[in-house]
């Protein structure tokens, strides 16, 4: 390792995300940051003293060339994730990038590869799979009292139209193209609840296009895109994606189906907090078919202790569960020599399901295979 025997971290894209993901690096004790990186030099300096930064580089290269690096955090735009992974991989660089791992099957293909003949560690930061009821479901699916899981779905309606002018790249990437553009917040969770299973085909329709965007163009992203996707268990999972319909936000409506219980998370949100409970129904805890019992009821008993305990610890440091997890699962992957929670096989089975669907709903929502990065 670098300097004082912890992982010296350069994060890329630090003044936006990144610094969320910088200030966990404060609570790690094998890691700290060492070098920022962005394009907004009257920033850099700022977030630098904040996380405790000695070097600051306005090109990415010039952070791989000079930096005494371990580690690469990849908090820049979704077209990015790829080009910069690979370029830390070969480098001998570990790396935890932002969602999506890419933007084309190509390119995922040529991460993949890098992964393999780097062998270093690369996770993808998909902090959905860290919210706790998220957790707590995964722990039930693991305890057996779902029984065999068959069915789950995510709805995702967050409106983008304003971020798309705050961020032009959102324009190109996410609500420029039709399909699914940005499906990982709701493949995470379902694919961890469907724990050895992956998508192998996809079926994308929409719902045509009613918006359009300050210079008077429609979105090209329909404004209702739906994802059928069939699993190799011969399973299936449903999502639902909206991000320029007006309409209040909702950007994790997640349920789950299996032969002994169901999930249904809440589905409005108030003021940032969900307005509802999660119900769950499970046929070794209720006592008829008509009675939903509270998630949270459940928690004491299934939530995993060590979750709560870190939980608990990045809550007093003012830290939220999307910056801390992710950074805290790729430092302990790296230095006790384990596989993180989402290597790159798991990322790429959250990011392909919805490049394929952009080819399936230009060929009118024909069903198209999907590869499996195993392979490559």
């Amino acid at each position: 390792m670098g300097v004082l025997e912890k992982l010296n971290v350069g994060i890329a894209g630090a003044c936006g995300r990144g610094a969320e993901l910088g200030d966990a690096f404060a609570l790690i004790e094998h890691a700290r940051v060492h070098a920022v990186c962005d394009l907004l030099p009257d920033k850099l300096h700022e977030v630098a003293l904040r996380l405790g930064a000695t070097e600051e580089y306005a090109q990415y290269e010039d952070m791989l060339e000079r930096a005494d690096l371990d580690a690469v955090v990849l908090a820049t735009p979704m077209p990015l994730h790829v080009p910069q992974a690979v370029a830390a991989l070969r480098r001998g660089l570990h790396v935890l990038s932002e969602v999506p791992a890419g933007v084309s099957v190509e390119e995922c293909r040529e991460l993949a590869v890098a992964c393999r003949e780097a062998g270093r560690v690369y996770s993808m930061a998909e902090n959905f799979c860290f919210y706790r009821p998220n957790v707590l479901v995964g722990e039930l699916v693991r305890r057996g009292l779902f029984g065999t899981v068959y069915h789950a779905s995510a709805d995702y309606w967050d409106e983008y139209k304003a971020n798309n002018e705050r961020t032009p790249w959102r324009r190109r990437w996410q609500t420029g193209i039709n399909g699914i553009t940005y499906g990982t917040h709701s493949l995470g969770p379902l694919l961890q609840w469907m724990p050895g299973d992956r998508i192998v085909s996809v079926s994308c329709v929409g719902s045509g296009h009613h918006h359009r965007d300050p210079r008077g163009d429609y979105y090209e992203n329909e404004d209702c895109s739906v994802m059928l996707g069939r699993m190799q268990s011969g399973g299936l999972i449903v999502l639902r994606h909206d991000m320029t319909s007006d309409r209040p936000r909702a950007p994790q409506i997640n349920g789950l189906q299996g032969a002994d219980g169901c999930y249904e998370s809440a589905r409005t949100l108030r003021g940032g907090e969900f307005a509802e409970r999660n119900r769950i129904w499970l046929k070794a805890r209720s006592a008829d078919t008509e009675t939903w019992l509270d998630l949270q009821t459940l928690e004491e008993e299934f939530l995993p202790e060590a979750y709560r305990r870190e939980e608990r610890m990045a809550r007093e440091r003012g830290l939220a569960f999307y910056a801390y997890f992710p950074v805290a699962d790729v430092v302990r992957a790296v230095v006790e020599g384990r596989p993180p929670v989402i290597g790159i096989d798991e990322a790429l089975d959250m990011t392909l399901p919805p490049l394929v669907s952009q080819r399936s709903i230009q060929e009118g929502g024909r069903w198209l295979d999907v590869p499996d990065s195993r392979n490559w």
